[in-house]
């Protein structure tokens, strides 16, 4: 995401009301995200869908490596032979 413009990027949401598809398109031409405000502090902001699901996707991948940080530290871990005797079982319960 690139760093917002605070000449350009903050708008107040009144504003934002009456040009909603100015902003939009602004969004996606520029990829600025657009912070809104009411009563002049931020109140939101607008990104492109792509953004956020970027987003989403960052913020998933982090935790699942957290999670398997945290299974290392319990000890909750397996030998390769282990995990492959776990898999061949499932699969053999699911026939």
């Amino acid at each position: 995401m690139r760093t917002i413009n605070i000449s350009q990027d903050i708008v107040p949401v009144g504003e934002f009301k009456t040009g909603i598809s100015k902003w939009l398109r602004t969004i996606r031409d520029r990829n600025h995200p657009i912070v809104i405000t009411q009563n002049g502090r931020p109140a939101g902001v607008l990104i492109t869908p792509e953004e956020y699901d970027k987003l989403v996707y960052n913020k998933t991948f982090t935790e699942s490596i957290n999670r398997g940080i945290q299974d290392i530290k319990s000890g909750n871990i397996f030998t390769t032979s282990e995990l492959k005797n776990k898999i061949r079982e499932s699969r053999k319960s699911r026939i």
